[in-house]
């Protein structure tokens, strides 16, 4: 694949969304019949408000539509909330078609400061966090298109966030990695408890960083021995050096189990280092 251009915001001086004034999108035109596995795709950093709704329309496709979860929003068929306004929005489209298929979020210091948290604060108490704060950017809201979700959109998508974090010069990144509670048609938290199983005997933070959930899964009431694997986006940050922060949550909105998850630059795997941080 071709190097695609990356466009870096300054995270002390961000236009926010809302006071744009480009609402207008033209729906994209469906190309010629090439498998989606087998189109260029780009990556690119949002920069007007019909951008934003066009991740926004991609998130509420995945998590409403797919994944069953309850989602109070004023613009229908649209996945927001109160951060969405404060946060970077990197996105990555069908470069044929131009149509979102990849998205993440990226809350700053700066504007953790102005919003007042981060989402992770209201899911978890991050005390133990608060020696990061200045350095830290929270990753929130993560999905990929059923019909893209292979390799290269990941890899786009976490090599933007690298070149974003040296750029800025943050060293530490936070969020919650959602394990769903639907398993084998039954709404279960088996799956997520086995999960933690696996990931507290082997990935687990030091305990001068552990976080504990608000509103915990009651994961000692659950059956925390079955043999699953953990989603392909945890496996991925596990791979690259992420550590678990404590045990789930759970997020009834969002019909999911939520890890506590941190990613330090300075942890991460030398194998991935290059590629991310161009070093």
């Amino acid at each position: 694949m071709d190097q695609t251009r990356i466009m870096t915001l300054n995270t002390a001086s961000r236009a926010h969304p809302e006071v744009d004034r480009s609402l207008g999108y033209q729906p994209f035109a469906m190309p010629p019949a090439v498998p989606p596995q087998q189109r260029r795709v780009v990556v690119t950093w949002a920069q007007h408000l019909s951008e934003v709704r066009a991740a926004q329309r991609l998130r509420y496709q995945v998590f409403a539509d797919e994944m069953g979860a309850r989602l109070s929003t004023a613009i229908p068929g649209h996945d927001v909330d109160l951060f969405d306004n404060y946060c970077e929005h990197l996105l990555v489209r069908d470069e044929l078609t131009q149509q979102v298929i990849g998205t993440y979020r990226v809350l700053t210091p700066v504007q953790a400061q102005r919003v007042g948290s981060t989402y992770s604060d209201t899911e978890f108490d991050l005390t133990r966090l608060r020696g990061l704060r200045e350095r830290m950017v929270e990753l929130g809201r993560s999905c990929v298109h059923k019909d893209y979700r292979h390799g290269a959109v990941i890899m786009l998508l976490w090599g933007a966030l690298g070149e974003f974090m040296t750029r800025n010069q943050l060293d530490t990144m936070i969020g919650c990695a959602s394990i769903p509670m639907l398993h084998n048609g039954v709404i279960s938290g088996d799956v997520a408890a086995s999960i933690w199983r696996q990931v507290q005997a082997t990935h687990l933070a030091p305990i001068e960083h552990q976080v504990r959930p608000r509103l915990p899964l009651p994961v000692e009431r659950l059956d925390a021995s079955l043999d699953v694997e953990p989603p392909a986006l945890i496996k991925g940050y596990l791979r690259l050096g992420a550590k678990v922060l404590g045990a789930p949550a759970w997020d009834p909105d969002f019909n999911a189990a939520d890890l506590p998850m941190m990613m330090r630059l300075a942890d991460l795997h030398p194998r991935y280092r290059k590629h991310f941080l161009a070093a």
